[in-house]
């Protein structure tokens, strides 16, 4: 048994002295593709290739939680201001102030939105705030475009611009 052991040892030192020589003798003699493209020296330097400047693509902050601001530059008033979130599903919840929805939505490219058709619960609510919630549901559903400025959040539509806050 001790026999075989020792074999086998002696077959695997031989075989890495080999291999060794081997790996030697190939980096010293260049031969083959490419030799005439060899540079003296020894080095093999090749040009670095730099893209020419383009603009950055913004990623849109899926899984964020985001509490409206305003609306057209008007203020949200209350401590129950509308928000929503898109998860990585892309489907979008949220709160318009009086009632919840759903959709899909899905942010596209060059900082483009598209927003599916709203689900709303149908809670009644007072008159001014029905019609502040459905602007800003209009403005969410027809948004096209959006945007961070700064630390916010700008969703831009034909029917109004939202600004929202990240939540906590």
């Amino acid at each position: 048994m001790k026999l075989m052991l020792i074999a086998a040892l002696a077959c695997a030192a031989g075989a890495l002295v080999l291999t060794t020589a081997t790996e030697t003798r190939a980096q010293n003699s260049i031969s083959g593709f490419g030799k005439g493209n060899r540079r003296p020296g020894g080095e093999d330097k090749k040009e670095q290739y730099i893209p020419g400047a383009k603009q950055t693509e913004k990623v849109f902050p899926l899984d964020s939680t985001w509490t409206a601001v305003s609306i057209n530059g008007k203020p949200f008033g209350g401590t129950d201001r509308p928000s929503f979130i898109i998860d990585k599903q892309y489907r979008a919840r949220g709160y318009g102030g009086c009632n919840t929805f759903a959709a899909t939505a899905f942010p596209l490219k060059e900082q483009h939105l598209a927003v599916g058709p709203l689900a709303l619960t149908k809670k009644s609510c007072d008159k001014s705030l029905q019609a502040t919630e459905q602007a800003y549901f209009v403005a969410l559903r027809t948004a096209a475009q959006w945007d961070m400025v700064g630390s916010q959040l700008v969703l831009k539509s034909p029917n109004g611009e939202l600004k929202f806050d990240r939540a906590l």
